[in-house]
């Protein structure tokens, strides 16, 4: 009996990290998102997409925390206000840091300036917020639920179905209105666009909006179950894009696919190894991918006509 109830056990705790490690991959996947949103239009992408992450969380924070005079609102209708301040932000790095570069064909412009706005934006909220991390007031109880044994919280499962929500909104955006589709006909062939009558400078502008949003929107979610700071940004933005080129950079499923395996990859080695490697199974799968499939898991490989 003593065997079996310690195997009960054992099952238990690989349910509950398992359930850690959904929860933790899917924002890696909701940030890894908007990296193929900017991809698809512009061929580039927004390195300073974790700072937009922690950009959101300390907005939000802001709002719905004891600081700076608050809080202005709670939980549920800040997180609408922190999205359209997400994609302005997204807006004004595409503005400065992107659209300058594409102008003048430059191939590494917009990835020096993205990083650069990266770290402004950093040293901004370090003066604004302070650089000591801060605790972002939970939504719901943090009282755990039990699923097959496994202890759950409320704010995991939150996150998990918000972050699925930001997402399906986002394709069915795409595929279903008519400025979706001018999206969806920029990723697939920017120039014949243009021809077209598409806007495709507003077409990236929005691209950018949308993933700095999708970002924000994720700082949000994640921030509850974890300290909120101007350093908490760059791990994720680096980590989601690992799950960006793992998943492939043209598969949203791949994002949903890379963002699972290192989420979970990450508290398994994390409790049954050590805290100090739970990075090195995400990037021994990245280095794998990338010499076995470099499209990504879910990526297509890019014909270039010459």
């Amino acid at each position: 009996m003593a065997v079996a109830v310690s195997w009960i056990d054992i099952m238990e705790i690989l349910l509950q990290l398992v359930f850690s490690g959904i929860a933790l991959g899917m924002i890696y996947a909701v940030i890894a998102f908007g990296y193929q949103l900017t991809f698809a239009t512009s061929g580039t992408l927004n390195f300073g997409q974790g700072e937009a992450l922690m950009l959101g969380a300390l907005v939000g924070l802001s709002l719905v925390g004891n600081i700076h005079g608050g809080p202005y609102l709670n939980y549920w209708l800040m997180i609408p206000v922190v999205i359209v301040f997400g994609a302005l932000q997204g807006a004004v790095v595409e503005w400065i840091g992107v659209r300058p570069a594409l102008k003048i064909k430059s191939e590494f412009g917009w990835i020096m300036s993205t990083i650069a706005l990266a770290i402004i934006f950093k040293n901004v909220a370090e003066n604004i917020w302070g650089k000591d991390d801060l605790t972002f007031p939970s939504p719901l109880s943090s009282t755990p639920f039990q699923v097959f044994g496994a202890n759950v919280q409320p704010m995991q499962v939150v996150v998990v179905l918000g972050a699925l929500a930001m997402m399906l909104a986002v394709e069915f955006f795409n595929r279903k209105s008519i400025y979706g589709k001018a999206v969806v006909a920029t990723s697939n062939d920017r120039d014949a666009a243009g021809l077209m009558g598409i806007n495709t400078s507003m077409v990236i502008t929005f691209s950018y909006a949308l993933s700095s949003a999708t970002a924000a929107f994720a700082g949000v979610l994640v921030a509850p179950l974890t300290l909120t700071g101007a350093t908490m940004g760059a791990a994720l933005g680096l980590k989601a894009f690992a799950v960006a080129i793992i998943g492939g950079l043209t598969s949203g499923m791949g994002a949903v696919v890379g963002g699972l395996i290192l989420g979970i990859a990450e508290t398994l080695t994390g409790f049954y190894i050590s805290t100090g490697y739970k990075e090195v199974p995400g990037l021994v799968l990245l280095l794998l991918v990338l010499a076995v499939k470099p499209a990504g898991l879910f990526g297509k490989t890019a014909i270039k006509k010459v």
